[in-house]
């Protein structure tokens, strides 16, 4: 009967498979072949399923239909033969998951095979349970897990205690029914099953948080482990890289931060061999590396020592210079979350390696750059800020396109924190403004609007000089800045009156000093006094010119209309007003809408204009957050690209 099926033996399939030249020749031979299996199992001969059932799994990798042969595992599973148990129970792992009703017919056979007098079939069923029971099989068989947990065979606790852990994920409630075997495991000297033990406890502890006391009483026994594979020399069974059972180690450390979380008396009971394992783990290797790494989290989620976290920020320190970008990258995420809720201890810690942190900002990962630039924020504070800022700002120029602008919003966030001053902030902004360009978010500018709206008579001369200033000087360099452009508009719109009068002071806040803090090569430019005539020649040069977008000019038109009522020479008022009479016929709606209102606005009396297009009221949320500006506290720029209504009226 073989004979007439073809193929008979899985090597030749797997050969004639690999001779076929097309994908249309293999489909044709798995087809063929899978016929041949059909006609074979429908024949009950138990000599041919064996071999039928490895070729039907094979077939199944290659990602080809094989769900036919789940019955003929099931019927495989029944033999009491150990090559016919391990191919069946393979298959049923392979063809069946948790969800299908097959799945309820193999229970019977699990629970009689884990009763088997051959360990190895013993193990079989545990295997096959850990990997596809569903929560009737945990509930069905949890008790024959439990009774194998204490077995004597080291073997068979271990996988018992793997597929606990299956059966605890599956259903939780089930828990305490493991928890004192499992407890037991903890006094092996078998390192397999240590490992295991440990594993589950760690699963237990994360899934049943009430037991975790229990499961704390065991944190003697865990230091006693840890430092017998730390001070023990290395075995060659366990040996990796040098170091003893590492896998064991990370288990072990990582049980410890679980228990070790929230509760004082058990983290001093740590304290010690965390420092062991910190101070002697060698860092040569990734082996030695990924110890310490897990020594760091768990020193970091404890009630550990301040000198034993300050020993852990130094380990980490280490790693952002090594060479490998993956333990820089963990470096740099471990970093950033210990700044997110660190004491002043760490903080200061922090800081020592924030050369190191800078120079990650250059890497050539762009990754690296991203998780460093994360932790520059978190480095900043009152003492720093100068210098920070200074980093920040190069790295803006060169960095990628699509985060310039959530980087732009970032560094005028933290620049309100922690500002030595309001000018250096409003230095700050406007060379944010300069160097992001056409990619700024319209909250930069609506915090430059805030910023300037709060200040005095001298801030607004300061601040709408200096746009002017940089508009003038650098040319089609700023006219292609949308956002410069924007913030220069509103702002002599205005303070058209202040930028030409020469009465008020707006110099005397430290002018080089904060220059030279920003890293501006110009240092400070000179904020001459320019008259009404050259403002408006410089605004209507742009509206002329190719660079401003629809936008720009919608600010540049609503600009002009209010430097009518700012300014005092009625040649540049009738100037003013040709200037908007040349757009009531634009092709752009709603330039063109703005022109014919302003112009009709224009017509109206003195007084009516005056009262229409006086200087617009501070908004109450801008003097909130004025009020938080240097406190540390963020002030509110938002991340959204969408305005608040508020502040787009201002605009």
């Amino acid at each position: 009967m073989i004979p007439k099926l073809g193929i008979t033996r899985l090597k030749d399939l797997i050969k004639s498979i690999r001779a076929c030249k097309t994908a249309a020749e293999e489909r044709a031979v798995i087809a063929k072949e899978s016929a041949n299996i059909r006609t074979a199992f429908k024949e009950e001969n138990n000599e041919t399923r064996y071999i039928n059932v490895g070729k039907l799994l094979y077939i199944h990798m290659l990602g080809y239909p094989a769900h036919f042969g789940q019955i003929e595992c099931l019927k495989l599973v029944a033999s009491p033969r150990f090559s016919d148990k391990r191919l069946a129970y393979l298959g049923i792992m392979l063809l069946l998951d948790e969800n299908q009703e097959t799945l309820t017919l193999v229970t019977n056979c699990l629970k009689n095979d884990m009763n088997n007098p051959n360990m190895f079939i013993v193990g079989l069923a545990l295997c096959t349970l850990g990997n596809i029971a569903s929560q009737e099989m945990s509930r069905d068989l949890s008790n024959e897990v439990e009774r194998l947990l204490g077995s004597t065979n080291s073997y068979l606790r271990k996988k018992a205690a793997l597929c606990a852990l299956r059966i605890i994920r599956k259903v939780p409630d089930l828990i305490e029914n493991f928890l004192e075997r499992t407890q037991a495991l903890l006094s092996e000297r078998s390192h397999g099953v240590l490992l295991t033990g440990v594993t589950l406890l760690t699963e237990m502890c994360v899934l049943a948080p009430s037991i975790t006391p229990v499961v704390r009483e065991s944190v003697p026994v865990l230091v006693r482990h840890m430092k017998s594979l730390v001070m023990t020399g290395s075995s060659p069974e366990h040996d990796v890289g040098g170091i003893s059972d590492p896998f064991l180690q990370v288990k072990i450390l990582r049980l410890m931060r679980v228990l070790g979380a929230g509760n004082a008396s058990a983290s001093e009971t740590m304290n010690d061999v965390l420092a062991q394992v910190a101070t002697t783990t060698e860092a040569s290797k990734n082996v030695g590396n990924s110890i310490l790494y897990e020594t760091v989290l768990t020193i970091m989620n404890i009630e550990s020592d301040n000198s034993l976290r300050v020993l852990a920020i130094n380990i980490l320190g280490r790693f952002l210079s090594n060479r490998d970008n993956n333990i820089k990258y963990v470096a740099l995420t471990t970093l950033t979350k210990t700044s997110q809720s660190s004491g002043s201890t760490d903080s200061s810690a922090l800081q020592r390696h924030r050369s190191t942190v800078l120079e990650c900002l250059r890497d050539g990962d762009i990754s690296i750059r991203r998780r460093a630039l994360d932790l520059s924020f978190f480095l900043i504070n009152p003492t720093n800020i100068r210098i920070l800022m200074r980093e920040l700002l190069s790295f803006l120029e060169v960095t990628e396109n699509d985060i310039k602008s959530s980087v732009a919003s970032r560094i005028c966030d933290y620049a309100g924190r922690h500002r030595p001053n309001k000018r250096w902030e409003i230095d700050t902004v406007t060379r944010v403004l300069r160097v992001v360009g056409a990619f700024v978010d319209q909250n930069v500018v609506n915090h430059f609007v805030k910023l300037v709206s709060t200040g005095d008579t001298a801030v607004h001369q300061y601040a709408v000089r200096k746009l002017y200033n940089i508009i003038k000087n650098e040319g089609e360099g700023a006219y292609i800045q949308e956002g410069l452009l924007q913030a220069a508009f509103w702002s002599i719109g205005e303070y058209g009156d202040v930028l030409v009068s020469s009465s008020i002071s707006a110099l005397g806040f430290g002018v080089e000093e904060d220059a030279e803090s920003l890293g501006d090569s110009k240092k400070q430019e000179s904020l001459a006094t320019p008259s009404e005539g050259e403002v408006v020649e410089l605004i209507a040069f742009i509206l002329r010119g190719p660079y401003a977008t629809g936008f720009v000019k919608e600010y540049a038109i609503t600009c002009l209309v209010k430097l009518c009522v700012r300014f005092n020479d009625q040649a540049v008022v009738e100037n003013i007003k040709n200037l908007i009479d040349k757009y009531r016929t634009n092709i752009d709606v709603e330039i063109q809408q703005r022109s014919v209102e302003y112009s009709q606005i224009l017509a109206l009396d003195k007084d009516t204009r005056l009262a229409l297009l006086e200087h617009m009221p501070v908004l109450e949320s801008a003097v909130a957050e004025e009020a938080l500006k240097g406190t540390g506290t963020a002030p509110g720029v938002s991340t959204p690209t969408t305005p608040s209504s508020n502040t787009a009226d201002l605009l």
